[in-house]
């Protein structure tokens, strides 16, 4: 039940297709240090995988780093290729920079006054020589309320006074008007966000047409041969391809849980496979079940 529950990430055509926008973004890091870098936002509806991504490709980056240049700086310090922060509702600027200070260990995160918090978070990306740094669950930020535009302006800054490339991941940021800062009308043209910052937008799975089905089978099929069953089969989970997209919409996240809780039901019942019966009993979350209702 554990190995059921914690499958693989499967490498589908979006995570390939935020990859290769990462990378983009990601070349702009050998810039000098008093070049501005650019930013990358992984925006999508939620359940599509936004976290998912970053987080792998940071680590990623994290092993590859390490591998090549080793655990430790050349002054002594612990190198630490990739920082993750994610964000809390209605996080404001201090809090901001307490986040990255707790993910450094470092001891002034609670003890600092406001004032020098943001020069810590300075000094512990450069000491650890980081190169991104990645911002989750932007999207609890206000960008029309005063605390978070002053998030958003620091956000700049830091972007200013640190050499790394920053990741941010949000659902619908677009629509909650990050890229223009929350600015109204003409004023949306003095917005540096959306010419800094670049979209990478993540796709539910579609089978309204013939490559859209190929890759929402691809997926089945990977997934069918990580799933440890006794009289698990071939072919389990693409023989109901077009039931299981159905219950799920195409969405990463209520497929995984499908298939975590069709497993459990599987062992559970004796059944010990998965089949349209096991799948009619799967009670999945609760946008999952609404749209499958109007299907």
């Amino acid at each position: 039940m554990v190995w059921n529950a914690n499958l693989p990430t499967i490498n589908t055509f979006q995570v390939l297709d935020a990859y290769d926008v990462l990378d983009q973004v990601m070349a702009s890091s050998r810039r000098d240090g008093d070049r501005l870098r650019g930013a990358a936002v992984v925006d999508a509806p939620a359940g599509n995988g936004k976290t998912t991504i970053a987080k792998q490709f940071g680590r990623d980056l994290h092993r590859r780093v390490c591998g090549t240049q080793g655990h430790l700086t050349a002054e002594g310090h612990q190198r630490w290729p990739v920082a993750f922060v994610p964000l809390a509702a209605g996080i404001t600027l201090k809090g901001l920079n307490t986040k990255i200070l707790e993910f450094y260990g470092h001891p002034g995160a609670r003890k600092a006054s406001t004032s020098t918090l943001g020069a810590l978070a300075v000094d512990c990306v450069l000491s650890c020589q980081t190169k991104m740094i990645i911002i989750d669950d932007l999207h609890f930020i206000d960008f029309k309320h005063r605390n978070g535009m002053d998030v958003s302006n620091h956000l700049k800054w830091l972007a200013n006074e640190m050499p790394v490339t920053f990741v941010y991941t949000g659902v619908n940021l677009t629509e909650k008007r990050f890229f223009d800062e929350g600015l109204l009308g003409e004023q949306t043209a003095y917005a540096q966000t959306s010419r800094r910052a670049t979209r990478c937008a993540v796709e539910a799975f579609r089978i309204d047409n013939e490559a859209g089905y190929r890759a929402w089978t691809a997926l089945l099929r990977a997934l069918e041969k990580h799933i440890v069953l006794a009289d698990a089969r071939e072919g389990m989970l693409t023989d109901e391809a077009r039931e299981i997209f159905r219950r799920t919409q195409g969405n990463i996240n209520s497929l995984t849980t499908l298939l975590d809780r069709a497993c459990h039901r599987a062992i559970r019942s004796g059944a010990e496979t998965i089949d349209r019966s096991i799948i009619d009993r799967v009670i999945l979350d609760n946008a999952a079940e609404v749209s499958a209702a109007r299907r």
